[in-house]
């Protein structure tokens, strides 16, 4: 009997023992899940930080670039792109990068002039409230649609339902079923772009609030292309490159190198107001991307949206728009 009871009293303390490790290996995962939860969201929210401060940085960078000059050029500080660079060579105070206080995250950028690219707004002129299409604009997208082998159905679609978000067409019907207008690119898949007309379209055209003139300084040769007519592929491949040693002071200085086309003041500029900036921060295996519209008027910058890529399951798409 009584080497019974030894006998259940050890298997007893084997239960109790058992029993306090479970609990115990089930509070330390649970703190270990909290102070990682914890540690994402710092890491996060420094992320947001240092993205918040690239947007300063690139606002800077503008707005000395107005003082600098009129016309906007690809050989010009804002065009360079700024590649995978350790926070610690902005923050450290002497420039060395072995200070273990300063995260260790990479920080890239890059600005883009969107007025290179041809404006989807430009489609409509007129009123705002009551805009008709504009036939040149029009024409200038076909040439586009045509060399990216895009359907020309979409785009006549996307006028279609431009007119109708802009309350421009008579016929749309009641004011519930119209369309709301478009705010940025990617949001046209509203209005009739399928997704791969999209993607094809993003190279060379974008959506701006207002109409816009291209830059001739920045644009790309199919975009040029399409906005000249009469214009030849290879002439603007041509001039793409000739630019490139002397930027244009005024659209009237390309005349003679696009075929002496025609370049109105209100289709083709040299300067621009619209840029596109965009911001990423690696940071202990996690990655998070933000772009923003900023407009500059003079040495007044604005920022008009800023759309941020969050990978956390919840905070998949975090838009601020001011």
């Amino acid at each position: 009997m009584r080497r019974r009871s030894r006998g259940s009293a050890l298997l007893l303390a084997l239960l109790v023992v058992a029993v306090v490790a479970t609990f115990s290996a089930q509070a330390y995962w649970q703190q270990h899940r909290a102070w990682a939860a914890e540690q994402a969201e710092q890491h996060r929210l420094q992320s947001r930080w240092l993205l918040a401060g690239a947007l300063d940085w690139a606002r800077q960078l503008l707005r000395e670039d107005a003082r600098a000059s009129a016309i906007d050029h690809l050989g010009e500080a804002w065009a360079l792109p700024l590649a995978d660079t350790p926070v610690t060579a902005f923050l450290s105070a002497d420039g060395r990068s072995d200070d273990p206080g300063l995260p260790e995250a990479l920080l890239a950028g890059r600005i883009t002039d969107l007025q290179g690219r041809m404006n989807l707004r430009n489609l409509l002129r007129g009123e705002e409230d009551r805009p008709v299409r504009s036939d040149e604009d029009l024409a200038a997208f076909r040439r586009l649609f045509a060399a990216l082998h895009l359907p020309d159905t979409e785009l006549e679609r996307l006028v279609t339902r431009l007119l109708q978000a802009h309350h421009g067409d008579p016929e749309a019907g009641s004011a519930p079923t119209r369309p709301l207008p478009p705010q940025r690119f990617g949001q046209l898949a509203w209005l009739g772009l399928a997704p791969h007309t999209l993607d094809a379209l993003a190279p060379h055209a974008t959506w701006l609030p207002e109409r816009t003139p291209l830059n001739l300084n920045t644009a790309g040769p199919l975009a040029l292309w399409a906005s000249v007519p009469g214009l030849e592929l290879a002439q603007a491949q041509r001039f793409v490159g000739q630019r490139g040693q002397a930027p244009l002071q005024r659209p009237v200085e390309a005349r003679p190198l696009l075929g002496n086309a025609e370049l109105p003041a209100d289709r083709f500029a040299t300067g621009s107001q619209y840029f596109e900036v965009q911001g990423r921060v690696h940071w202990d295996g996690h990655t998070l991307h933000e772009r923003s519209l900023v407009r500059r008027s003079g040495l007044d910058l604005h920022t008009l949206w800023r759309d941020r890529d969050d990978p956390s399951p919840d905070r998949r798409r975090s838009v601020t728009q001011p």
